[in-house]
């Protein structure tokens, strides 16, 4: 026998064991062995047939293996390498105490504390491993390994029959952590064991047999089969977590939604809604990608009667029905075109169902808050212009709603271009556009307090058509000691047509509006070593042409306003085409900032408006009617990392009383997240008065454990008109949550509702209820 000893000079890698090792964590099972070559018993030697620039110099079939000592028998031709093993192949390093490879068969043995390191950074572990010549097959004892997501899977034994297949005897599957900080083993807050687990790579699925689901080291769930996709797939069919819930409408409520697969670029989630009180409800959510675009279509369907907040049910049976859908698309890099459609058949489906996100935004256009908007756009754009067609249909759910008072628009036109070069030393734009709104009734007047509304309420539509086109040019001007001037000119031409429901002749009227002004700004900035100071004087003067009120020209887009700091300084604050502003008006304000080093900072801005006569377009609960405006402030102060504090405020221009106020907090800290808002708003064209307390958030009273709120408060009433109040346990792996809510909102037959809602997250597992498998 000859003995050949190598002695490394590099520094020992120590193998890591016992509490360490239980750091490390258990892991999920990427492929157990690797395609191999013969070793050289020489440190640094190498047989290459290949060299591959991510394998470096030792190639493509080069294995290299170090050690404190190595070892070859000539007469049984094994290799053993001894001591602080490590050998590299392929991007891979295998370290062990010993390792023992035959030359005549292929056989690797590699025993004590065995540590594989693949190229993507996946480890797995191993008391003892076998494998093949190849490294397609092998047999590893006491294996554990970790996957993506920090999943890990633990066998005491692991078999792996192909590239793609292996299997795991005795295993553990979990993606939470499994020691604390002290290094003592803790059990896993949820866990999969099973006698015999199978993990195929190729179709990216974990399979279990005689299965148990623990929770807290409790068993929970005896299942003899269970799947569930592998960490590395992206998308895989099966049963996403359920929504479980229990309220005074439908009483015990089971939301089971399963997810299925199509194509690579297209799935549907089914989920089923089972109810204890009335018949169940069936959720669909389509969606599918497109080279040029995407696609989602949610729809739900039931066949139930009406029923009340506690779930009695009145009258007659029929069919009831949503449609949520939106479509977005590219025809080139400047053209592109979509739509949404939404439509329900009850206002008050959403709510007796508990449909959720009912009201995001699809499409170009969005609609208000508890209305729905079905459109259809297109629309270009390049750097210097812009135009968009479109049309558009609403659909009210307020109690107060009536849906024949909704204008039908279309078409709806805008349209913007900007010259390439500057005019007069200033930017140009010309802009245009047009609408047509139909409607079958038009309300005779709004109630509003000191107005007395005819008996009948409603009379035959108007329908009303505008075509506008607009030049506006702005140049900026900045002196050398920071002030700055910024003049402006606009114009603006309207043509507006109207008519009856019932006549065929129209009124035309025209008007012309325009507007000539100067910005003036004056930034003062003082730099000391931790904060920075900012005082910046604003005002503007602006002359706009005369435009008394035509009884011909409706009032379709200016009816709500709010002014505040965002619009102050506009030199027409109509959010609208339909109102101008005229007259001489002069703005006055300021604002002034400070800004620390390590992120703190505050500011205020203070500003009234000026105008040589009453504006009569204006409501008065405007706060701009008057010769002098309301005054409007505004404050946020950031006084540590993750906490702001924020007002908005309007002033009484003669008293000095508050008109509109809010006052909010935003906290985002490591264990306190959430959100306070005060509102005071007296500016309501109806006349009533919004004072109410909202409120949101969570707080964690240990690491682990915690509780969340939502509330909406009627101050002036008194009442609570909405509350959520649950309990919260979260970890790396889990988040539970068990709801109170309480709705007081009185909605038509609805009523109020309490119910109790739990949600749970279960990483790996998909998310909370059908909505959130996107994280599946």
């Amino acid at each position: 026998m000859i003995t050949r000893h190598a002695r490394t000079s590099r520094a020992r890698l120590r193998l890591l064991g016992g509490a360490a090792a239980c750091a490390l964590g258990l892991a999920g099972a990427p492929a157990l062995a690797q395609d191999t070559a013969p070793v050289a018993t020489q440190p640094g030697a190498a047989a290459s047939t290949e060299v591959r620039p991510e394998y470096g110099t030792l190639g493509e079939r080069g294995f290299y293996l170090e050690a404190d000592e190595l070892f070859e028998d000539d007469t049984t031709s094994i290799v053993t390498a001894r001591g602080n093993v490590e050998g590299r192949y392929q991007g891979r390093t295998v370290r062990a105490r010993e390792l023992q490879y035959e030359r005549r068969t292929g056989r690797v043995l590699a025993r004590g504390a065995v540590r594989i390191v693949n190229p993507d950074g996946t480890v797995q572990f191993a008391d003892e491993i076998e494998l093949d010549d190849q490294f397609r097959a092998g047999v590893a004892v006491g294996f554990s390994t970790r996957l993506a997501q920090n999943v890990k899977i633990a066998a005491a034994r692991a078999t792996r029959r192909s590239e793609d297949v292996q299997e795991l005897d005795r295993a553990i599957y979990t993606p939470c952590n499994v020691c604390v900080e002290d290094g003592v083993a803790s059990a896993p807050t949820f866990s999969i064991q099973a006698e015999r687990v199978t993990q195929d790579r190729r179709r990216r699925v974990i399979v279990y047999r005689n299965a148990v689901l623990r929770v807290f080291g409790a068993p929970v769930l005896a299942l003899p089969y269970f799947a569930h996709p592998d960490p590395t797939a992206e998308r895989a069919s099966g049963l996403l977590i359920p929504r479980v819930g229990l309220s005074d409408r439908r009483g015990l409520s089971y939301e089971q939604p399963y997810l299925h697969v199509i194509s690579p670029s297209a799935d549907i989630v089914i989920s089923p809604q089972i109810n204890t009180k009335v018949n169940p409800f069936l959720n669909l959510d389509y969606r599918q990608r497109f080279y040029s675009g995407d696609l989602q279509v949610r729809a739900g369907y039931t066949f139930e009667r009406d029923f009340n907040g506690e779930g009695q049910r009145f009258g007659d049976q029929t069919s009831r029905s949503y449609i949520l859908g939106r479509g977005d698309f590219d025809l080139n890099e400047r053209w592109s075109y979509g739509f949404s459609a939404e439509r329900v058949s009850d206002d008050t489906l959403f709510d007796r169902y508990s449909i959720q996100d009912v009201f995001d935004r699809r499409g170009l256009y969005q609609a208000d808050s508890r209305r729905l908007l079905s459109q259809v756009y297109t629309q270009r754009q390049d750097a210097r212009s812009y135009l968009s067609v479109a049309a558009l249909s609403f659909q009210g759910l307020r109690s107060t709603d009536r849906d024949s008072t909704f204008p039908t628009v279309a078409p709806l036109v805008e349209a913007r271009w900007e010259p390439r070069t500057d005019v007069l030393g200033g930017r140009l734009r010309l802009s245009g556009g047009g609408v047509l709104l139909t409607r079958s009734e038009t309300p005779a007047c709004i109630p509003v307090p000191g107005v007395v509304c005819p008996p009948v309420l409603f009379t035959d539509g108007t329908d009303s058509a505008r075509a506008t086109g607009a030049a506006d040019w702005r140049r900026s001007i900045t002196f050398a000691n920071g002030a700055r001037l910024e003049p402006f000119a606009y114009a603006r031409a309207d043509l507006y047509g109207v008519s009856s429901f019932r006549q065929s002749d129209s009124e035309f009227a025209g008007r012309a509006a325009g507007s000539v002004g100067v910005d003036f700004s004056w930034p003062f900035v003082r730099v000391t070593p931790n904060i920075t100071y900012t005082l910046e004087p604003l005002a503007q003067l602006s002359l706009n042409a005369e435009t008394d009120i035509d009884d011909r020209v409706p009032n379709e887009d200016s009816l709500v306003f709010e002014l505040d700091e965002t619009n102050l300084f506009r030199f027409n604050r109509f959010p609208g085409f339909d109102r101008f502003e005229d007259g001489l008006i002069f703005t006055a304000g300021g604002r002034a900032t400070a800004r620390t080093t390590d992120g703190r900072a505050a500011s205020l801005f203070v500003g009234r408006s000026f105008r040589s006569r009453v504006e009569d377009a204006f409501p008065a609960r405007t706060g701009l009617r008057e010769e002098t405006s309301d005054w409007v402030v505004a404050a946020d102060v950031t006084p540590i990392a993750g906490l702001t504090a924020f007002t908005r405020a309007r002033f009484d221009n003669d008293d000095g009383t508050v008109n509109r106020a809010e006052v909010g907090l935003n906290v985002a800290l490591r264990r306190v997240a959430g959100t306070v808002r005060y509102l005071y708003d007296d500016t309501d064209l109806t006349g009533v008065t919004r004072h109410d307390l909202q409120y949101s958030g969570q707080v964690f009273v240990t690491e682990r454990f915690g509780f969340v709120f939502l509330g909406v408060r009627d101050l002036d009433a008194d009442v609570q008109r909405y509350s959520e109040i649950g309990v919260v346990y979260q970890d790396e792996c889990v988040r539970l949550e068990i709801v109170y809510e309480r709705d007081n909102t009185i909605n038509r037959a609805l009523g109020p509702s309490q119910s109790i809602q739990f949600r749970l997250t279960l990483a790996t597992l998909g998310g909370v209820g059908y909505r959130d498998y996107d994280t599946r």
